[in-house]
């Protein structure tokens, strides 16, 4: 008579709780898993706002960096035996992925969610359009400099540092979607993720040392800080990579240019943060071209 023996271990049960979720999710449209993954991305940002008061903004990046690493080096237990290739490429994406954090936090502690994430996605954008000579992309590009000149232009409501911030967030988002193709490339499954997020989280933890100290460890901020770790980076991710495999890139990228929209839903159900009609306006004019140019863009050979 043979026993089967079970392996107990921790990282086995979450093996097979992770393999268990994805089975489940390929039930489910992948453009849902899309939706999804943005609704969480900004509701995970209202509640890391709500924790300002307490930790401060780099004291909130920091715990969603660090606990997000935590958990993505659980998930992917990457190897550290890297070629020479892959290190630089993973180094950079970390730098950019703990910049662009930061940046977005500054920006929310000062101007609206909606507002901010508006401001952020012309970052993508740009890379989107970059390099095209068509008329059309033209005009998109037109739309989205039209929203953002009516977001500065909508009075006290938008502090034009939080607006910089947002903007450098953007730039930082443009270079993470560069990287983020490289380190496709050059690393397998999350792997690459995975030790990005540790460097990432390295470069902010200095910063919230400093800025928050021990508020950061009080564990009601701790639980709150894991939330935001998992509704901004682990849940997202992990329903992107499933949609990626089954939607079309364009597809994705028109559902993707959603984003700011939800952003200013949840500012407003969440923080309550009111937006003036101009405002709205602005926001339909950064999704409009993000849509278009997605939509309408000329297919890559």
């Amino acid at each position: 008579m043979v026993v089967a023996q079970v392996d107990r271990s921790p990282v086995s049960r979450w093996g097979t709780l992770v393999s268990g979720v994805s089975a489940a999710a390929g039930a489910v449209p992948p453009t849902a898993h899309v939706l999804v993954g943005i609704v969480s991305v900004q509701v995970g940002a209202a509640v890391a706002k709500q924790l300002f008061s307490v930790a401060g903004a780099t004291g909130a990046v920091t715990l969603r960096l660090a606990l997000a690493a935590v958990v993505f080096l659980l998930l992917w237990r990457p190897s550290i035996r890297l070629n020479r290739h892959a290190l630089p490429v993973i180094l950079g994406y970390g730098v950019v992925l703990g910049t662009m954090n930061l940046c977005f936090y500054f920006a929310i502690e000062r101007i609206p969610l909606g507002i901010a994430v508006t401001a952020e996605f012309l970052g993508p954008l740009t890379v989107a359009l970059v390099g095209s000579r068509r008329w059309l992309d033209g005009l998109w590009a037109l739309l989205a400099a039209a929203g953002v000149v009516l977001l500065s232009q909508t009075g006290g409501a938008v502090s034009i540092v939080g607006l910089a911030f947002a903007l450098a967030a953007g730039a930082c988002w443009g270079l993470y979607i560069l990287l983020g193709s490289a380190l496709g490339k050059r690393t397998s499954d999350g792997s690459g993720l995975a030790l990005a997020s540790v460097v990432a989280a390295a470069l902010v933890v200095p910063f919230g040392v400093v800025d928050s100290g021990t508020a950061m460890l009080q564990p009601i901020v701790l639980v709150a800080g894991l939330g935001v770790a998992l509704m901004s980076s682990v849940i997202p991710y992990s329903l992107e990579l499933h949609a990626l495999r089954r939607v079309p890139p364009r597809v994705f990228g028109v559902l993707m240019s959603l984003e700011p929209a939800v952003a200013a839903l949840a500012g407003l159900v969440v923080l309550h943060e009111a937006l003036r009609p101009a405002q709205w306006v602005a926001i339909c004019c950064v999704v409009a071209a993000s849509a278009g140019a997605t939509r309408f863009s000329q297919p890559q050979p």
